[in-house]
């Protein structure tokens, strides 16, 4: 077996470890030579997280399609949409938590296949609640890659942790752009009975990564277990960042779970336009998490965020109120604003207790956005009954504005 390396390359071998290696946890890996900022590692990475968002976007381009198949009324449409953020957001915590204790690749490995498997069998389920359990065995399979994948992609990129998490996150969000059009097309071409096709990506993804992707790497100061003190130290901090994905996170969950049934109801699209609508969105999402990574190495996180906070909301409110490609536009301007914060918040907060990446990696990328979820999907769904999904829509387009509040706050680096 070979010895675990930490990312400092000039500290001396660490001495041979006293107590028994918990069996579950994979053989270190050897020290990475970085040559260039895009590792092996970091590419392999990335790219299981393109598949692994790739078929997270099936829940919500399916929502039109599962509606009709199973008589969904929009509050039960708000009640898939939360629980598949329990299943693939909140359960990100207890997985951060496990891979601070237990550095396995098999939570990169195998979470892209679970994704796959349970999240293209949705036109199999019988009923409403074989449907959420479906759901929910997908969304478990999504929560176990991303601490962990996350926390390795960020401690691969060298100095330039920034760009390394853009790369990482841009990645995932191109797979969310890359979902609707290819499922769309399945259900189209052949019909939702055979949607199982699409777990191809999924099934051929982790057969690579466990032929590829290497052991991770153990950071110089990491702990076995929760480091309680470490974080409570940093609670401010902490707080201030996880309200600001909060906020972020329920406007582009709204958006996401919504906007196709929007514009099939309200401006009467096909379900391929409104599909394609909903990718131009994720693809807005990916340009604007690379440009915020690049962004926040160069002028600073704190900035990044005031930018994103201050500039989403007005583009929302054009696409709500405009229509033809004023509209269109608005809507991608408004997802790339709004979705520059992505690999800010998780750096900024690494670099806070960075002895529990994996944890604090999980609360900012995954927890805050299950949460957004559950909290908010169920009774925004129900409002949107009652009142419209114009009005509503429109109301969600305000949270940015009480980020930008919070996001005045924040320290601008760790202390």
């Amino acid at each position: 077996m070979r010895d675990t390396v930490s990312t400092s390359e000039l500290a001396p071998p660490a001495p041979a470890p006293t107590t028994p290696i918990q069996p579950a946890a994979e053989p270190p890996a050897a020290a990475p030579k970085r040559t260039s900022l895009v590792s092996e590692a970091l590419a392999w990475l990335a790219v299981g997280h393109c598949v692994t968002d790739f078929h997270s976007s099936a829940v919500s381009t399916l929502q039109p399609v599962l509606v009709e198949r199973y008589a969904l009324s929009l509050a039960q449409a708000g009640v898939v949409g939360g629980v598949f953020m329990f299943g693939s957001s909140v359960l990100q915590l207890p997985f951060g938590m496990l891979s601070d204790r237990v550095r396995s690749r098999m939570f990169s490995a195998l979470g892209p296949l679970a994704a796959g498997v349970f999240l293209s069998c949705l036109g199999l389920a019988v009923g409403f609640k074989s449907l959420l359990v479906l759901i929910a065995l997908g969304g478990v399979g999504i929560a176990a890659f991303h601490p962990q994948s996350a926390t390795e992609a960020t401690m691969r990129s060298g100095e330039r942790r920034g760009m390394g998490m853009a790369l990482f996150i841009t990645a995932g969000t191109f797979g969310l752009a890359l979902g609707p059009p290819v499922f769309s097309g399945i259900i189209e071409t052949f019909g939702f009975d055979s949607f199982p096709i699409a777990m191809a990506p999924g099934v051929l993804i982790a057969a690579l990564l466990l032929w590829r992707l290497p052991p991770p790497i153990a950071h110089a100061k990491q702990r076995t277990g929760v480091d309680w003190v470490a974080l409570g130290a940093k609670w401010k901090p902490l707080g201030l960042h996880y309200g600001l994905v909060v906020l972020r996170s329920t406007v582009q969950l709204s958006f996401a779970n919504f906007l196709s049934i929007y514009l099939m109801r309200e401006r009467g699209f096909t379900l391929s336009q409104a599909s394609l609508t909903l990718s131009m969105f994720f693809l807005a999402a990916s340009i604007g998490s690379f440009i915020g990574g690049h962004l926040s190495d160069r002028i600073g996180g704190k900035k990044v965020i005031v930018l994103s906070m201050i500039g989403a909301s007005p583009f929302f409110w054009l696409f709500l109120t405009t229509t033809g490609w004023v509209s269109i536009v608005s809507l991608f301007l408004g997802g790339a604003f709004l979705l520059l914060t992505i690999p800010v918040n998780v750096v900024m907060a690494q670099e806070l207790v960075p002895s529990q990446a994996g944890t604090v990696t999980s609360l900012m990328m995954g927890f805050s956005w299950g949460i957004a979820g559950i909290a908010f999907m169920p009774p925004i769904g129900s409002a949107a009954e009652r009142f419209g999904l114009q009005a509503v829509l429109s109301a969600v387009a305000l949270l940015p504005l009480p980020g930008f509040l919070l996001s005045l706050k924040i320290p601008e680096r760790a202390s």
